[in-house]
């Protein structure tokens, strides 16, 4: 049964639907969605198209500092992106994204309270959680007998040219300054050359780089341990149980990737109608199945599998020692350019 909210407002507005589901303003065709790649269902994107009317263009980006750099340029004028944490709080200094009408997005509720006030936007002012992950370690147990713990045994040298691992600078100097024992957001030039060595040599023990499907080289057997996001390792997890997921004991870094609407969106209402369509549980379930991470839905997660509830790299335990980034201004173009270049010393 649909209940009609009519007011002559919602002429021009917008119309809420039973189940919380929002429909754009009328003048809102389209969607321009600039997200990371392999993150957001195909039947999400449908089903928000056949209940809207609302064409969704979905375009990807690799990394966070891409996206930034692209929306920074105003060449397409997007009207969702899909920021990390520490580019949340870098987009909201810049003064670049509209604060969101809560009125609007009723499913709000649904949130977890651990995610529905983060220190990157306190209220969710500007932001509504997508999902959450690690940065982890998958250890094919069939070729590796060793008991892998943390970075240090990774990129020990025993398995060098049999490893994948993300293709992101600032993840990358992160490993080495959680096994120096050192801040992992208190970044300095100091800091970075005294991480260069380690990162020379870790680097150098490589096979493949790759953040965007870096679970494929474990599944084909090219390579036999990987430094991966959660949601590719619970992936594998659930492909053969031969795939062992490893929290670094060192440490490591959670990430909350959001959406947010850019001050130059266009169709601001399709926006806001597509954050309160995902965050709808039956919804959220869909990215949920296809995309393993962490869901900050907490009425989505009452709908999922126990298997779905107990993979190890999709819901980290309570204890595991976890960290989110902050943003750290200019100082990630030098982050990027040491990696870059002792990537290019291979």
């Amino acid at each position: 049964m649909k209940t009609w909210f009519k007011s002559l407002a919602a002429v021009c507005t917008s119309v809420v639907l039973g189940f919380g589901a929002t429909v754009a303003r009328a003048q809102d065709k389209e969607l321009n969605l600039f997200a990371w790649s392999e993150y957001v269902p195909q039947s999400v994107i449908d089903g928000f198209t056949k209940e809207t009317g609302i064409k969704v263009n979905y375009e990807t980006y690799a990394s966070n500092e891409e996206m930034l750099a692209k929306l920074s340029a105003g060449a397409t004028p997007y009207d969702l992106v899909q920021p990390s944490e520490y580019t949340v709080e870098a987009l909201i200094k810049a003064d670049m994204l509209v604060p969101i009408d809560h009125s609007k997005i009723p499913n709000m509720v649904n949130i977890d309270p651990k995610f529905a006030n983060p220190a990157y936007d306190p209220g969710n002012k500007f932001t509504v959680p997508w999902m959450a992950g690690t940065v982890g370690i998958v250890i094919d147990t069939d070729k590796v007998k060793d008991d892998i713990k943390g970075f240090a045994d990774v990129f020990s040298g025993k398995y060098a040219r049999r490893i994948v691992a993300l293709d992101d600078g600032r993840e990358w100097l992160t490993w080495v300054l959680n096994v120096q024992g050192k801040d992992i957001n208190k970044i300095t030039p100091e800091v970075m050359e005294g991480a260069r060595p380690t990162l020379e040599k870790w680097i150098k023990q490589v096979k493949v780089f790759d953040s965007d499907s870096p679970n494929d080289k474990l599944l084909t057997g090219e390579c036999d341990i990987g430094v991966l996001w959660s949601g590719e390792a619970a992936k594998l997890y659930k492909e053969n149980k031969k795939y062992k997921y490893v929290l670094p004991v060192e440490g490591t870094h959670q990430f909350i990737d959001n959406l947010a609407i850019p001050k130059t969106a266009r169709n601001k209402g399709a926006a806001t109608a597509f954050m309160n369509y995902i965050l709808r549980p039956e919804v959220s379930v869909l990215i949920s199945e296809d995309f393993p991470y962490t869901n900050p839905n907490a009425a989505a997660r009452k709908l999922l599998t126990p298997e779905q509830l107990e993979n190890p790299a999709s819901y980290p335990p309570a204890d595991a020692k976890l960290e989110l980034f902050h943003d750290i201004g200019t100082l990630q173009a030098d982050v990027d350019k040491l990696y870059q270049d002792l990537r290019g010393g291979m």
